[in-house]
């Protein structure tokens, strides 16, 4: 929707088009009298709860608002041909913060609005904790929305592929305001959607007959099948950007009056009145009738509960038990094949295809003979098919956005990401889409999906194919980590985070792809391995070392020189740090009685300091020397052999810092 910059905006011909979709303009005679009789009302409905919560503010009720006002025409146009309803089957709506008119439209109640806008516990969009007009309403398929501006846009382009893998005449309504048109992800999800022969409209969205043509044909032409359609609507925003702003700042009296002679609703309201549809007398006996419904549901509102401080812990992760039967290493047959871990992992994808058809692996060049450039990914196509295996765009912001959407109507992505140090791009996805999902929905939204990323140096990657991302995203609540360090363990836990029902980042070493010392005898079918669990991957007495990753195989070597000078030294594999077994940790500590941190990323503010304060705070009195680390430096990997050396842990640099703290 165009509108919401500061300039004044050209007005147009009430409809536009690329000349690829027929369209036929309504007129009031068109419709029957009593709909357009309740489109205007709820459009005045609208309008009545902006300026409602707007004095609830200044009462000191509320705590902000960002109005609807003047969008309201378009969207109840929008809302006339739109299916919504819980679940595959229906239309899905990808919401923007002004889509209040929409969403009272398709079925919220004022005292719903009024729920989200006080923070109230039964709010159904949030339970309270999102701001108000952050829609999310599942039981009408509007996915939980993010306050940040175009991250919509991806997973509503999941949601469209959804549609599309299920054979469905469904549609994905994503909206937005004319500012997120300069957004990555808004460009990342044209580019995608214009593989589909994307087409393009623009209509006056202030005018309910024009903009009902214009989403009639749009929405017509999406469900017979020829592509997504791009519909710019010129619209006016009749109040400041949000309760923080005053627009008279930088609007000039001229702008504003302009604005306000082409309100939507006043010209419903007059087109009503000029067809005999509606008496000057009827539109203001309607505007009472609403003024007097939402003054309740203010006051009903007001009377409901805030939330209890005892659950705004709730809600981070799933807290039900999953229907997993977990395997431990004693159920690995010693004589079995070896495996490398990344034909673990590969065996492990092929084996969770196989018993679930709505696993689908995506990423860039992943699908065909290539396989990934680690060929993890090797015959997924060739034994499922290109729907369930296929390549994205160079566009990582996609990959993961698209998966919200596809996790979101039902699908399991398993998406992939080439190399950790090209995951930035997906930042604003990952963060404020991916990990708060279940948290900002009060679980009704979840998005359970898995984040392949292979990480690491010690491969003479330099700087860009060489990075540790764990401490980074370890501070994210709502995303599970995971980084085995063997091949039995990849499969297992692989295999656990496709089954999980939440969002994992499943980090996988490369120089352990291959790696001697990570082969493992093949698991089982269907392995799989509990998450928060931490593995005792050598037993000992003397020293406490954990890790994780790669140096857990740096680590065990260490031990085994230490017992050649008659240390024992216990191993502890952590196998993943979110969920992070800290009791393992501790008990293994307070046996010992000496604890040495091992991890790759930078010593500085790394995920060992983490595991270094834990064992500070909970078992100091057991220590017999200070906590060490050994890590890397804070550095950026450099590419040659001499200097990446220098920058990341050695054996030597482990068995110094053993050394020192065995002698303490």
């Amino acid at each position: 929707m165009h509108g919401d910059g500061h300039a004044a905006i050209p007005r147009i011909p009430s409809i536009e088009s690329d000349g690829s979709i027929d369209i036929d303009e309504p007129t009031p005679g068109d419709f029957e009298a009593g709909e357009l009789r309740q489109r205007l009302r709820t459009m005045m409905l609208s309008r009545r709860l902006d300026e409602k919560m707007m004095t609830l503010l200044k009462q000191g009720k509320g705590h902000f608002h960002i109005g609807c006002a003047g969008h309201e025409a378009v969207q109840s146009a929008i809302s006339r041909y739109s299916n919504p309803g819980e679940g595959p089957g229906h239309d899905w709506f990808c919401f923007y913060y002004r889509d209040l008119c929409m969403a009272l439209s398709l079925g919220m109640t004022p005292r719903e609005a009024l729920l989200a806008h006080l923070a109230k516990a039964d709010d159904p969009n949030s339970g309270g904790r999102q701001m108000p007009e952050h829609f999310g309403l599942k039981h009408l398929n509007v996915m939980t929305t993010a306050s940040s501006v175009g991250a919509q846009f991806n997973p509503g382009l999941g949601f469209g592929f959804a549609i599309q893998q299920r054979d469905e005449d469904n549609y994905v309504y994503i909206s937005c305001g004319d500012g997120a048109t300069s957004q990555g992800d808004f460009h990342e999800a044209l580019n995608w959607a214009a593989y589909e022969d994307l087409s393009r409209m623009r209509v006056d969205g202030t005018d309910f007959f024009a903009s009902a043509a214009a989403a009639q044909a749009a929405i017509q032409h999406i469900r017979d099948g020829n592509g997504p359609v791009c519909l710019v609507a010129d619209v006016v925003r009749l109040l400041p950007h949000s309760s923080s702003d005053d627009h008279t700042k930088y609007r000039t009296p001229d702008e504003l009056e302009a604005d306000r002679q082409i309100d939507p609703i006043a010209r419903m309201e007059a087109a009503l009145i000029k067809e005999g549809i509606l008496t000057k007398d009827e539109a203001e006996a309607l505007q009472e009738e609403v003024r007097e419904e939402v003054d309740e549901a203010a006051e009903w509102a007001k009377q409901q509960d805030d939330p209890a401080p005892e659950t705004a812990t709730d809600h981070v992760f799933f807290k039900g038990e999953l229907d997993i039967d977990y395997n431990s290493e004693d159920d690995i047959d010693e004589d079995a094949e070896p495996m490398v871990m990344v034909d673990a992992i590969n065996r492990a994808l092929k084996e969770e295809m196989a018993r679930d058809e709505s696993i689908i692996v995506y990423g860039e060049d992943v699908a065909g003979d290539k396989g990934g450039v680690f060929t993890a990914t090797k015959d997924l196509t060739d034994q499922f098919g290109e729907d369930r295996c296929f390549n994205s765009p160079l566009a990582e912001g996609s990959i993961i956005g698209t998966a919200v959407g596809y996790a979101a109507s039902g699908f399991t992505p398993v998406v992939e990401i080439q190399f950790a140090d090209y995951i930035w791009p997906a930042m604003q996805q990952l963060r404020n889409q991916v990990a708060p999902f279940r948290y900002r929905s009060d679980s009704a939204w979840s998005c359970p999906m898995v984040i392949r990323v292979p990480c690491g140096g010690y491969i003479h990657g330099g700087l860009c194919h060489s990075q540790n991302v764990e401490s980074i995203f370890g501070h994210t609540p709502g995303l599970k980590i995971a980084l085995p360090s063997t091949a039995a363990d990849a499969k297992g836990l692989l295999a656990t985070a496709i089954r999980s029902e939440d969002p994992v980042l499943f980090l996988e070493h490369k120089a352990l792809y291959r790696a001697a010392s990570a082969r493992t005898p093949t698991p089982p079918e269907h392995y799989t391995l509990p998450f928060g669990q931490a593995r005792i991957a050598r037993e000992g007495s003397d020293l406490t070392i954990v890790t994780y990753g790669m140096m857990t195989q740096k680590s065990l070597s260490v031990a085994d020189e230490m017992e050649q000078e008659g240390v024992d030294v216990e191993v502890v594999d952590l196998r993943t740090i979110v969920p992070l077994d800290s009791e393992t940790i501790l008990e293994s500590v307070r046996k010992t009685n000496r604890a040495l941190v091992v991890y790759e990323d930078h010593e500085f503010i790394g995920f060992g300091a983490e595991i270094c304060a834990q064992i500070g705070d909970d078992a100091f009195t057991y220590l017999d020397a200070p906590i060490r680390r050994v890590a890397g430096e804070f550095t950026p990997i450099p590419f040659a052999h001499s200097l990446e050396r220098a920058v990341l842990p050695s054996d030597e640099d482990i068995l110094e810092a053993a050394r020192d703290v065995v002698a303490f």
